[in-house]
């Protein structure tokens, strides 16, 4: 059964969990960040003729980006935080347990952390504002490095039970919190397992595990985490918002249609983020083939009025 989200106003939790990240998990960051990003450094001088990237890994690289990047998008952002539609229960699991193999948070930290950026978006007490250091050109280059990754470094976690309640009581969806190891372990062998028994091969298990695994982790990372600095940074403005929030089209399709994130801002529980001429948003288009199989319903997709009503004068 799906909850609406409830709204942190109503709570007396404090916005940190009093327990902080641990060195641990810090650690594992570090390499779940790190490791993955010098990986497509070194991926620069390999060729396609040396024989250590062929149609299999290709074939595993863009399944595994398509499933974990839409789980994030049409799954942890525009279902499980802003409700821009409803999902029957195999839909809901499935979204949850594919945005999880994107290795970003947990679903509840990822969920709770988004609806605090909004909470406080670009003022004291966003998490990952570009804008929190100031407005010179120093302290912007020092918050876009922040926005992109230092936030993530940070030991505060947002307070799961002020900011996604819904979450944590949901019996669906706790257990992909709880048990996210599993899901990391999944997200990281299942390509070289696939790789190894397509080809049949030790070599063919392990060029798809740096495509398939490391190359596309760091890759859907490094195009979520933009959201956060380029797009609060960069780009046009289309729609009056009350934060720095911009459209930057060049990264629309590997985002799947985040990009377009002015009207996001301006309009949060929209389903569809690209709605001017022109703007291509995968998800909406994967949201719409829900609704028409019977999968999403009570879909909030925008109206001319609404935006009109939004855009900048």
């Amino acid at each position: 059964m799906t909850t609406a989200p409830s709204s942190p106003a109503k709570t007396a939790q404090p916005e940190i969990e009093p327990e902080p990240k641990s060195a641990l998990e810090r650690v594992l960051l570090v390499v779940f960040v790190v490791v993955p990003f010098l990986a497509v450094l070194a991926a620069v001088p390999l060729a396609w003729a040396a024989g250590w990237l062929g149609w299999v890994d290709v074939a595993i690289f863009a399944v595994f980006y398509i499933v974990s990047g839409l789980g994030v998008t049409v799954g942890f952002h525009r279902y499980f935080t802003h409700g821009s539609f409803k999902a029957k229960r195999p839909l809901r699991i499935a979204l949850g347990l594919a945005g999880s193999l994107s290795l970003e948070m947990t679903i509840i930290d990822w969920v709770a952390t988004h609806r605090r950026h909004h909470k406080y978006s670009d003022a004291a007490g966003d998490p990952h504002s570009p804008w929190r250091f100031g407005n010179d050109w120093k302290a912007l280059t020092k918050g876009l490095f922040f926005a992109h990754v230092g936030w993530l470094f940070s030991n505060e976690r947002t307070n799961r039970k002020r900011y996604a309640p819904d979450l944590v009581a949901d019996r669906d969806i706790e257990p992909m919190h709880r048990h996210f190891t599993w899901l990391v372990a999944a997200s990281m062998l299942l390509p070289p397992l696939i790789g190894g028994l397509v080809t049949w091969s030790w070599f063919g298990a392990l060029t798809a595990f740096f495509w398939a695994s490391l190359v596309r982790v760091s890759l859907l990372h490094h195009v979520t985490w933009s959201i956060n600095s380029v797009c609060h940074v960069f780009g046009e403005k289309q729609f009056t918002v009350r934060d720095k929030s911009r459209n930057v089209w060049w990264l629309a399709i590997p985002s799947f249609g985040e990009s377009w994130h002015n009207l996001h801002h301006a309009d949060p529980t929209c389903a569809r983020h690209g709605a001017l001429r022109g703007q291509l948003d995968p998800s909406a288009r994967v949201i719409r083939w829900f609704e028409k199989l019977g999968w999403a319903y009570d879909v909030r997709w925008p109206s001319e009025q609404r935006l009109a009503s939004k855009r900048v004068s």
